[in-house]
C-alpha cells in the first residue's frame, strides 16, 4: 500500500464526518492535524473543552475522541482508503490521541463503508420510544458491533434494567446537590432553541426532550434546577431497551476502544432503524459506578448506559466549522 497526500478538500470531508460522533455535553473535545507529507492524520485531545466536574479522570472525554476516530475510519473506507491506525503513539503527549496513516492503494473495508450513511443521520433522540421490543436478530448484530472493536455489549434483565433506572436517578439527585457541576452542565446545556443561541457546540433546548410523566427511562434531565417555559411532559416507555458497553480494562486505550465501539454500535443501530440516547450519569461518581454493572456478565468496567429501542429521530446537535478543527501542514 502507498500513502499518497490527499488534498484538503478530501481531508476537510474526512474530518467533518469524524466530527459527527457524539461527546459529552456535545463538547466536541477534539482537534486534527493532518501531515500532508507523509499523509498522516493526527487526533487530538481538546483539552479547553474537557468537564473538569463532571469527567475529572476524562473518561469521557476519551470517548468521545473515540467515537469520532471510529466515523473517521468510516469515512475514510467509504472514499476508498485504507487508514492504518496507531493509538496513543507518543506518550510524552498525552493528548495526542491517535495518528492515522491514510494509505491510497489496497481494499477498503467493505464493511466499515456501509455504515458510512448512517454517520450524518445518527442523532441522540431523548423522545419516547414505542414499546416495541428488538428482534434477537438485531441485538446479535449490535453485540457483534461491539466485539468488533474489542468491546462488550450487555442486554442485562428486566431486574437490573429497575435498578438501572433507580440509580440514574440516584445520580440525578447527587448532581442537583453539587453547585460546580450543576454550572459545568449549564455551560454546555442551553434551554433556549438552537436557532436562538447560535452556538456550534453544546446541547441545545429542543434537544432536551419532554419531562417524563409516569414512568423512567435513563435520561439525564439537563434542565435540572433550571426554567424552561414551553417544556412539555409526555409518557415514556414503561419496559426501556437499556444496553452497557464495557470493557475488560479502565484505562486511556480501552477509553478510546471503548468511543470506537459505541461509535460502531449507534451507526449500525441506525442502519438498522433504531434510535438511541446515552446517558453516562451513574458513571460518573465512583461509589455509583461499580453498582452499574451486570452481575450476571463479565463486563468488568462498564463505560456507557444506552437506551436504544424504535421511535423518532431526535434533532441534530450543532457542530463546530471543520475550520476551527483542522491544521495542515
Amino acid at each position: 500500500m502507498t500513502a499518497e497526500p490527499l488534498d484538503t478538500r478530501t481531508v476537510s470531508a474526512l474530518v467533518a464526518d469524524a466530527c459527527a460522533a457524539p461527546s459529552l455535553h456535545n463538547a466536541q473535545p477534539w482537534s486534527f492535524r493532518y501531515l500532508r507529507d507523509s499523509s498522516v492524520l493526527r487526533l487530538y485531545a481538546d483539552l479547553r473543552r474537557a468537564l473538569p466536574r463532571t469527567d475529572p479522570v476524562q473518561r469521557g472525554l476519551h470517548i468521545g475522541c473515540g467515537a469520532a476516530l471510529f466515523n473517521l475510519r468510516v469515512a475514510a473506507a467509504a472514499a476508498g482508503l485504507c487508514p492504518l491506525l496507531r493509538l496513543l503513539p507518543d506518550p510524552a503527549c498525552p493528548e495526542l490521541l491517535a495518528e492515522i496513516q491514510l494509505f491510497s492503494t489496497g481494499p477498503p473495508d467493505a464493511e466499515l463503508a456501509r455504515l458510512a450513511p448512517a454517520i450524518r443521520r445518527r442523532h441522540s433522540s431523548r423522545l419516547p420510544f414505542r414499546d416495541e421490543a428488538i428482534p434477537g436478530e438485531v441485538r446479535d448484530g449490535l453485540l457483534a458491533a461491539a466485539a468488533a472493536e474489542g468491546a462488550q455489549l450487555v442486554f442485562p434483565g428486566a431486574w437490573h434494567v429497575q435498578s438501572l433506572l433507580a440509580l440514574v436517578w440516584d445520580a440525578e439527585g447527587r448532581e442537583a446537590a453539587d453547585a460546580d457541576m450543576r454550572r459545568e452542565t449549564a455551560r454546555w446545556t442551553r434551554t433556549e432553541p438552537g436557532e436562538t443561541v447560535g452556538a456550534p457546540d453544546g446541547i441545545p433546548g429542543e434537544a432536551f426532550g419532554p419531562r417524563q410523566r409516569g414512568s423512567s427511562v435513563p435520561l439525564r434531565d439537563f434542565a435540572t434546577g433550571r426554567p424552561m417555559p414551553g417544556r412539555g411532559w409526555a409518557p415514556f416507555e414503561e419496559n426501556p431497551a437499556v444496553a452497557l458497553l464495557g470493557t475488560a480494562r479502565d484505562d486511556p486505550p480501552a477509553w478510546l476502544c471503548a468511543g470506537q465501539a459505541l461509535e460502531r454500535v449507534l451507526l449500525r443501530a441506525t442502519m438498522d432503524g433504531l434510535v438511541a440516547s446515552l446517558t453516562s450519569q451513574p458513571l460518573e461518581w465512583p461509589e455509583v459506578r461499580w453498582m452499574v454493572r451486570d452481575p450476571l456478565s463479565a463486563m468488568a468496567h462498564v463505560q456507557m448506559v444506552i437506551r436504544i429501542g424504535y421511535g423518532p429521530e431526535g434533532p441534530a446537535s450543532p457542530r463546530r466549522p471543520v475550520t476551527d478543527l483542522l491544521d495542515v501542514i
